[in-house]
């Protein structure tokens, strides 16, 4: 069973986060993940792109990085924000425990992306989870900004 988190709850992981690590992000502009990752970037928060397909090439003033492993230690990750599908999150929630050990706060899983037992692992691991939502909607509709720079159709979709 999933918990829906608070607005207040939201709220303070959007404030108090710097720097986003996200799984799955894609280089194609027309892509969900891409526009979400673009919007946060100019939002100021740093994002940190991590696609195996796509390393060693630069997006949003990043390289591109092939795993979580390879995010230097010197880098402290507020948020991993995991674009893959539910299968995929089990494996990315033990490497991002693994790899990032204190220097994780928050699990953030896309829209359509939930994992129960992976959310547990996390949050047992002292990890705020939030799953089925997208920080840039959330940010918008907690900042008053949801009819702009994009999603003004009234229906959210991931689907091309």
């Amino acid at each position: 069973m999933t918990t829906t988190p608070t607005d207040t709850l939201l709220q303070k992981i959007l404030d108090e986060t710097k720097v986003i690590a996200a799984v799955g992000v894609s280089t194609n502009p027309v892509r969900p993940s891409y526009f979400v990752m673009r919007y946060l970037k100019m939002r100021n928060y740093r994002v940190i792109p991590i696609n195996p397909v796509a390393a060693g090439q630069t997006l949003f003033g990043e390289t591109i990085l092939a795993s979580i492993a390879d995010i230097p230690k010197d880098i402290h990750i507020d948020m991993l924000d995991i674009f893959r599908r539910p299968e995929f999150v089990p494996r990315l929630v033990d490497e991002a425990i693994e790899h990032l050990e204190d220097r994780l706060k928050t699990i953030w899983m896309q829209v359509g992306v939930e994992h129960a037992q992976a959310a547990q692992q996390a949050t047992d691991a002292g990890l705020q989870v939030i799953q089925n939502r997208c920080p840039k909607i959330e940010y918008q509709r907690l900042n008053g900004e949801l009819r702009r720079a994009g999603f003004n159709t009234g229906i959210i979709s991931s689907k091309l």
